[in-house]
């Protein structure tokens, strides 16, 4: 019959991922022509426990590149949003997300523009990212414990050693 331990140890106790998909508009300073490209860039977030979800705080910039003035002058604008996320991540074996939890919130895929338009003066955006989130917390497991028994080497001391009284004088012939 196998004895047994709990050890009480950090796991990942709930995990997900979600893609999400946002519009965004802003109008520049001058009447675009033409938008010769877009890119994002410094993607910033944190996650934190909001009543037993996950909610996702995050920035990034956008940068417009595109020509004015009847296509003989270009700019690039900067433009800086925000987003707030809640998921609802399952967790694993009745664990509960509570405030000693640590909320590990990682890009899988970074917020990339897949369309960009021009509509009555305004550049509007859609924009497509990728996050997962891990939660650690305390978890239990339980492991077998096999019967103890004496795994140590014995050090002879070398007072123990038997004197050797018989010398044996043709030993070396």
């Amino acid at each position: 019959m196998a004895n047994y331990k709990e050890i009480v140890t950090k796991a990942v106790i709930g995990k997900a991922k979600k893609t999400n998909h946002m519009n965004f508009s802003f109008v520049p300073d001058e009447a675009v022509d033409t938008v010769l490209g877009c890119w994002v860039i410094n993607h910033n977030f944190s996650g934190k426990n909001q009543m037993g979800k996950v909610g996702v705080d995050g920035s990034f910039d956008v940068n417009v590149w595109y020509s004015y003035d009847n296509d003989t002058k270009t700019k690039v604008n900067t433009k800086r949003f925000g987003y707030h996320e809640v998921m609802n991540v399952p967790l694993r074996d009745q664990a509960t997300l509570n405030n000693d939890s640590e909320i590990i919130v990682r890009s899988l895929r970074q917020p990339t523009v897949t369309n960009v338009e021009t509509q009555d003066g305004k550049i509007l955006l859609d924009i497509e990212k990728e996050l997962g989130v891990e939660i650690v917390g305390d978890t239990k497991i339980k492991v077998p414990i096999e019967d103890m028994y004496d795994d140590y080497e014995e050090i002879v001391d070398d007072n123990e050693i038997e004197d050797i009284n018989e010398v044996k004088e043709d030993y070396l012939e």
